[in-house]
């Protein structure tokens, strides 16, 4: 049977979500937790990858086993084997035919910056510090120019295997509030599909126009030609976080 796991964790310490070789992940974490629940080797699979660094509020995973345990009880029994810094949130039995990643009608990320001449150190796991100044309101601006479907080669690594580089973006919103003698920017991404490093560079993209070294004619020339000299630059990985994947239906209890 087919379950389905919403997980939250602060990917600081580990080299992203996938296993991969010299490091530790989210995943190798959960497989392992699996494993010990369940007396055999469990893969676990997630929505989408995140990168080393990056945080995720609400990652959904999948998995396959033949298990005694209730669905909602699944989540306790996870948790009782994870470390302090992945939780999770619900368990709940999957519906027939349902894929975690492909099943997924959009997903949502937020970059979060603080914006002070000086450095808070309570802030620097979840957010990235811009010493400059940056204008809340010019990003509020050029946020639009984003949205709707776009080739966004220009905002992803060079030499991305992806198939295709066009995504659509379905909205681009910018929050900021003031506390403590700075200013906290969180900008939300919601789109149908992410590239590597395209929402960091998003976010850096819209930084640098806000200080004035980027102007909208170029952002606009970036969309449509891709070259990646036009964008801004990538924001540190500790400032993204995946907030939510929706599949267009309640896969989880609600309350």
């Amino acid at each position: 049977m087919r379950y389905a796991l919403l997980i939250s964790y602060d990917g600081t310490d580990y080299g992203g979500w996938q296993i991969q070789p010299n490091c530790v992940s989210v995943q190798s974490k959960l497989e392992a937790a699996a494993a010990d629940l369940f007396g055999k080797r469990t893969p676990v699979v997630a929505s989408g990858r995140t990168d080393s660094g990056v945080h995720a509020r609400a990652q959904v995973c999948h998995f396959d086993a033949d298990t005694s345990i209730p669905p909602e009880k699944l989540a306790d029994a996870f948790n009782a084997r994870l470390p302090e810094d992945i939780s999770v949130l619900c368990s709940a039995a999957a519906p027939d035919g349902f894929d975690c990643n492909r099943s997924a009608k959009r997903k949502t990320y937020c970059y979060r910056m603080y914006v002070s001449p000086r450095r808070s150190p309570l802030k620097d796991r979840y957010f990235a510090w811009v010493k400059n100044g940056a204008d809340a309101e010019k990003m509020k601006y050029i946020a639009k120019v984003f949205e709707g479907e776009h080739d966004f080669k220009a905002y992803t690594k060079s030499g991305s295997t992806a198939k295709t580089t066009i995504r659509t973006v379905y909205s681009v919103t910018v929050k900021s509030s003031e506390s403590l003698g700075a200013t906290d920017v969180e900008i939300y991404v919601t789109g149908n599909g992410f590239l590597y490093n395209m929402v960091r560079t998003i976010a850096g993209t819209m930084l640098c126009f806000s200080q004035g070294s980027i102007d909208e004619d170029r952002i606009i020339r970036s969309l449509k030609y891709g070259e990646r000299q036009l964008v801004g630059k990538t924001m540190p990985a500790c400032g993204l976080t995946l907030e939510s994947v929706d599949y267009g239906f309640p896969l989880f209890p609600v309350g």
